[in-house]
């Protein structure tokens, strides 16, 4: 069955036939085998979002576990589901078209979205319809899923786990808020069965102030850089508490570039390499302050890509959604071109960048949904003493009997050594993940499917 999955997976890009529908502000494809759907909801006037649903071929009826929807959202802000997600980290073919076996259709169907408006294919008609921040992207996508949760794509029927990595994570959170009012006023039939959280920029101020002292404990930088870098993550904690958010936003970008600096090149998705082997990131001699963030912004595209393909070389992302997947899907007006992480929509959340969201994970654990946080051990930018400390500032009542249960070690198959460790109690939920950096799909497959499996509660775990 697998087999003749990918086969048809492939054949598509070519062969396959396609039907139209129309459901009010939305356009709908579908595969002529039914295990794809596609299209674009209109969530404002000339603002329309693109999705992607694969069903997937190892579904198990099981009575007792229904099988599970994971939606997953991307980060940067600007950062392309439908394409980066999908063919870098857990779809089912990676961007060479080969069959990926970590995919995480092995568990669960997969929904992506370019979220917001002006990422990856989504696009606008007028520079008026971006939106500036995490609420009003969680809006329209509310809209998109109450456009797209009827019977032709089966939402009603399945639990949707909403799974976030990077600054996908502030998405993910106001997200299922808004769902939940959305549900209550009877606007919106879905059943929500969790948020995870993955490597999720939370708290910056947290992750601001954690750099250094683990780059110190991880001798890559040295005391008075550390000293330094306190400094500058102190102005951060301080512009946020006064709600100066813009100002804090490019003191983020000026710790960054000195703890760069000082550290010769560390790689902030991955402490254990050299930001240096991306051939997208270099040293920026700008001065200004503003194109030193543009710039910045890259990195959190370039570095999985270079993971994974070779720029301009086989299995190149942007000439692949832009050519053979852009001909697939046939609905991609012919002025949007793909690009895996958005500046203009990045610059455009300049003000929500630096915010906290450990008020709406309160929000949500009192509310009873199931929150799942996990993290790569060798990120940077969203590291795990940073993830722990904001969830230290979590007011849920259950938090004290959570840090004092005892961890759980994590193995993964055939594989030895400890893989990871994990923590629960009632409705949140912890995994540690040995090995991996920001990126924990790609860095350690093997273990995350398994936490995917556990999370979602798949019939086929």
């Amino acid at each position: 069955m697998e087999k003749l999955f990918v086969l048809r997976l492939c054949l598509v890009l070519i062969l396959s036939s396609y039907s139209l529908f129309q459901f009010g502000t939305s356009t709908t494809q579908k595969s002529q085998d039914g295990s794809e759907e596609w299209g674009y909801v209109q969530v404002r006037p000339k603002a329309h979002m693109f999705w992607w649903l694969y069903k997937s071929p190892f579904r198990v009826e099981d009575g007792s576990k229904p099988w599970p929807t994971i939606l997953w959202l991307q980060g940067g802000p600007g950062g392309s589901g439908t394409g980066f997600g999908n063919f870098l980290e857990i779809g089912p073919l990676d961007s060479k078209l080969k069959p990926r076996n970590s995919t995480w259709l092995r568990k669960a169907d997969l929904l992506f979205v370019d979220n917001p408006v002006g990422t990856g294919y989504s696009y606008v008609e007028s520079s008026g319809q971006f939106v500036k921040g995490d609420w009003d992207a969680a809006t329209d996508m509310t809209t998109l899923l109450a456009e797209v949760s009827n019977d032709s794509v089966g939402l009603q029927n399945t639990p949707l786990y909403i799974f976030a990595e990077s600054y996908g994570g502030k998405f993910a959170v106001t997200l299922a808020l808004s769902l939940l009012r959305a549900i209550r006023a009877g606007r919106l039939k879905l059943n929500l069965g969790g948020v995870a959280l993955g490597d999720s920029w939370i708290s910056p101020e947290d992750f601001t102030s954690s750099w250094a002292p683990l780059l110190r404990d991880l001798s890559r930088i040295g005391s008075v850089a550390q000293q330094q870098s306190n400094s500058l993550a102190l102005k951060i904690s301080e512009e946020i508490k006064k709600g100066r958010y813009e100002n804090a936003t490019l003191s983020w970008s000026n710790l960054e570039d000195f703890i760069f600096a000082k550290s010769n090149g560390v790689d902030f998705y991955n402490f254990m390499l050299d930001q240096d082997m991306d051939p997208v990131i270099s040293t920026s001699e700008e001065s200004n302050s503003f194109n030193t963030v543009k710039v910045k912004v890259k990195s959190y595209s370039a570095y999985l890509s270079h993971k994974i393909y070779k720029p301009g070389g086989e299995g190149d992302l942007e000439a692949l959604m832009n050519g053979p997947i852009k001909q697939k899907l046939k609905i991609i007006p012919p002025n949007v071109k793909w690009g895996s992480q958005s500046d203009t929509v990045f610059l455009l959340f300049e003000s929500d960048f630096m915010k906290p969201r450990i008020k709406e994970v309160d929000e949500l654990l009192v509310q009873g949904v199931n929150v799942t946080v996990y993290n790569g051990q060798a990120d940077l930018i969203c590291s795990t003493k940073g993830t722990e400390a904001w969830i230290n500032k979590l007011k849920w009542k259950g938090l004290k009997s959570f840090i004092n249960t005892q961890r759980i070690p994590l193995f993964c198959g055939n594989e030895k050594g400890t893989k990871g460790f994990f923590r629960s109690y009632k409705n949140l939920n912890f995994y540690w993940i040995l090995g991996a950096g920001h990126f924990v799909p790609v860095d350690q497959p093997c273990v995350a499917l398994d936490m995917v499996g556990k999370i979602t509660q798949s019939p086929a775990s």
